[in-house]
């Protein structure tokens, strides 16, 4: 039997099933020469399909310039991971802590060229937040159906010539997406074109 697919899942059984599969309080020892930091994975819950909030960095930044991430940053000395994701969250896009609901972690990514020790916290917003992007740091907001990032990812087959072959095709799941500018104030929401393809650019 297939997996039941994520566009089946309310915000509520999402919510209930990621609880089930996070770690709700993360504690993992800091290698040597290692930097410690952690990023919020916010779901955007209160439309009946959740939504993933992307940043794409100014490109103006002197690291990781132009790339799309989570909002994040370094941990503080003595200060909580999950309250820095928090921190970073409402400095980058002016979410309030007060208004995320954090669900726990997932497995740390170590970026063993940098040097940093990333903890990725997943919190749900019952309601739509107003963005405020901070245009030092934040080129554009970006919102993405976890439907959509389950259909590009999804394995399709491929008629080329006669011969059938299946493969993950490699569209931009941001095409067609909602955007807010960086120091814009704009709260429109959109839906991204389903079945899009190309660069958002």
């Amino acid at each position: 039997m297939e997996a039941e697919p994520f566009s089946l899942y309310s915000s509520d059984d999402l919510r209930v099933r990621l609880r089930a599969v996070l770690d709700p309080a993360p504690d993992h020892a800091v290698p040597s020469g290692t930097e410690l930091a952690s990023v919020l994975i916010p779901i955007l819950a209160a439309d009946p399909g959740p939504r993933l909030v992307f940043t794409e960095r100014s490109h103006t930044m002197s690291r990781h310039a132009g790339e799309v991430s989570f909002p994040g940053g370094l941990v503080d000395p003595g200060e909580d991971p999950a309250r820095a994701a928090l921190r970073e969250a409402e400095e980058e896009l002016g979410i309030l802590p007060q208004d995320v609901e954090l669900l726990g972690a997932l497995a740390p990514v170590h970026t063993h060229v940098s040097g940093i020790l990333i903890i990725p916290f997943v919190g749900m917003l019952w309601k739509d937040p107003r963005f405020t992007p901070n245009a030092a740091e934040i080129e554009e907001v970006i919102e993405v159906p976890l439907a959509r990032l389950v259909e590009v990812g999804t394995e399709k087959e491929f008629v080329h010539d006669s011969v059938r072959s299946w493969g993950t095709p490699v569209p931009s799941p941001w095409w067609g997406c909602p955007r807010t500018r960086g120091g814009s104030r704009s709260g429109s929401r959109s839906t991204c074109r389903t079945g899009d393809t190309g660069s958002s650019r």
